[in-house]
């Protein structure tokens, strides 16, 4: 299991860093060579590159040992003293579902269907609110939704602020060197992870409130709406230079993570 988690890592790490490149060039002054600032649009990058075919099968069977070692997770426990514990376990077994779900949509993808992986998450965000607000309380369920997702964003940026990434990484193994900059890395990498979730959750609460699917957001449209707040594209190319940052957090995880 830990070759998985790690190949599972390095996956990770290398999306976020193709999304922050995209939305790096979005915050310049460009639209990101027409491409998405998401998961989509990384993959639509990574696919044009040489290799790029071999590559995307190589990322989805990655993320898919990631799904499989969170599953062991919930099973049977993390490492460390309270790895054992049913809300680990849960979040584990969440988080599980998460990468297989995303396992699958690059491998579909990888096979051909373009508009699985590769899709807009704003589209696809768009679509799921209209379809959730259709349904008996529907208002209520995308609120909480909303709510789940700002709770999430928060917590990113407790966990970074906090350093608190520290207690699953081996120190002891690290040099000093190694240590400063997982430290930056994952202090600045989580932070913007954390903002651009807390900024998503805020509009699927926005859509709930005012019945308007329009107003949720994906990820894309979620990072361009920090160029149009008072700081404009510095706070942007901030934001993209954390999610780039977080995907060499991965990769240090990949190198340090005990599993």
């Amino acid at each position: 299991m830990a070759a998985a988690a790690r190949a599972g890592f390095v996956a990770r790490g290398l999306i976020y860093l193709l999304v922050g490149v995209i939305a790096l060039q979005i915050a310049l002054g460009g639209d990101g060579g027409g491409k998405q600032a998401d998961r989509g649009g990384a993959l639509a990058e990574l696919a044009g590159k040489p290799f790029g075919a071999a590559m995307l099968w190589i990322v989805g069977i990655a993320l898919a040992g990631m799904a499989l070692w969170r599953l062991s997770e919930a099973a049977f426990g993390s490492a460390g003293p309270d790895g054992t514990k049913a809300s680990k376990r849960a979040l584990a077994a969440a988080r599980a579902v998460f990468y297989a779900f995303v396992s699958y949509s690059v491998l579909s993808y990888a096979a051909g269907q373009k508009g699985s992986g590769g899709g807009s998450s704003d589209q696809q965000s768009d679509d799921v609110t209209a379809m959730a607000l259709k349904w008996p309380g529907g208002q209520w369920i995308v609120g909480a939704a909303g709510v789940a997702v700002i709770a999430a964003g928060v917590w990113m940026l407790v966990r970074a602020a906090t350093k608190k990434f520290r207690k699953h990484l081996r120190t002891g193994e690290m040099s000093r060197t190694a240590r400063r900059v997982t430290d930056v890395l994952g202090v600045g990498g989580g932070t913007a992870r954390g903002l651009v979730f807390g900024v998503a959750g805020a509009f699927a609460l926005v859509a709930a409130v005012q019945h308007e699917p329009g107003k949720a957001k994906g990820m894309d449209d979620t990072l361009r709406s920090f160029r149009d707040m008072p700081a404009g594209p510095w706070l942007l190319a901030l934001i993209a230079l954390g999610l780039a940052a977080f995907g060499l957090f991965s990769w240090c995880n990949a190198r340090w993570r005990e599993v």
